[in-house]
């Protein structure tokens, strides 16, 4: 049995918390997961764009993925440049330049990013690249980009009312990272479980119950869980509309153990020896 990571415990991240300080114009970041909070090699929060804003081009040394939430987004990487939707997602590997754009002049953008990085940066090129207009297509096979559009993609059912699609992982070119959505009907929930990695969940409709070794949390509104290594929780949906998260591991590839229901519940004590 998994191991709870020691005196590490679960952190939860409003949705509407204090935005980090901006250099670029109409971009705001809210940080959700990182090192700040116990976090080891990711990290996962929301950029929200203005009408018109623009993230310039510049490169990261990991992996990141770009799933959107709201709004319509032009996605440049190295001049090929691609229109993603909500709940699109698009893996951008290390050193691979790209750029952000909401073309829109009467909605915002909001962007879920997700680094293989506890303590993202990221460094500033210029535009140099030839213009190739991919629209509503996807990378061709010798791109470094990789594009999951949510509409096509394969779904699975995890449990009874809990529809999951997987977004980026290792057989998509992540590395280090790996996530998805799932979106719960009502009633549903998924059972308790562990997993080997770090997991943030991002709550971005309806709203859920966060069940951590007996502690419950209430999410809504882009609202974010931070779960340790090791730490027993669910997740469920006890009200009358859809839920949808976008969950995000600190893993090529997602997994995850069932265990009782009692350690999420608290009436069992979760040990090193449970």
């Amino acid at each position: 049995m998994l191991e709870p990571k020691a005196l590490i415990r679960e952190h939860i991240a409003s949705g509407a918390s204090t935005p980090l300080d901006s250099p670029y114009p109409g971009v705001a970041f809210r940080e959700f997961v990182s090192s700040a909070c116990g976090a080891v090699a990711f990290s996962t929060g929301t950029a929200t764009f203005e009408t018109g804003a623009k993230l310039p081009y510049h490169t990261h040394e990991y992996s990141e993925a770009v799933t959107i939430l709201a709004g319509d987004a032009r996605v440049f990487v190295e001049g090929r440049m691609y229109r993603l939707g909500p709940l699109d997602c698009i893996h951008i590997p290390a050193a691979a330049a790209h750029s952000l754009v909401n073309p829109s002049s009467t909605a915002e953008l909001i962007a879920l990013w997700a680094f293989a990085n506890a303590s993202p940066s990221r460094q500033l090129v210029p535009d140099v690249f030839q213009a190739i207009d991919r629209t509503t297509g996807d990378p061709c096979v010798e791109d470094p980009e990789y594009i999951v559009r949510h509409a096509i993609a394969e779904k699975y059912e995890l449990s009874d009312g809990a529809l999951f699609c997987d977004l980026f992982s290792a057989r998509y070119g992540a590395r280090g990272i790996c996530g998805g959505c799932g979106v719960f009907t009502p009633g549903s929930s998924l059972p308790c479980h562990v997993h080997r990695y770090d997991e943030s969940i991002t709550i971005i409709s309806g709203e859920a119950i966060c069940k951590v070794a007996g502690r419950n949390y209430r999410l809504s509104g882009c609202d974010t869980a931070f779960v340790p290594e090791g730490q027993p929780h669910r997740f469920l949906n006890q009200s009358s509309e859809v839920m949808t998260m976008v969950w995000v591991y600190a893993g090529d590839e997602p997994e995850r153990t069932i265990i009782d229901a009692r350690y999420c519940d608290g009436v069992l004590p979760w040990t090193p020896t449970s």
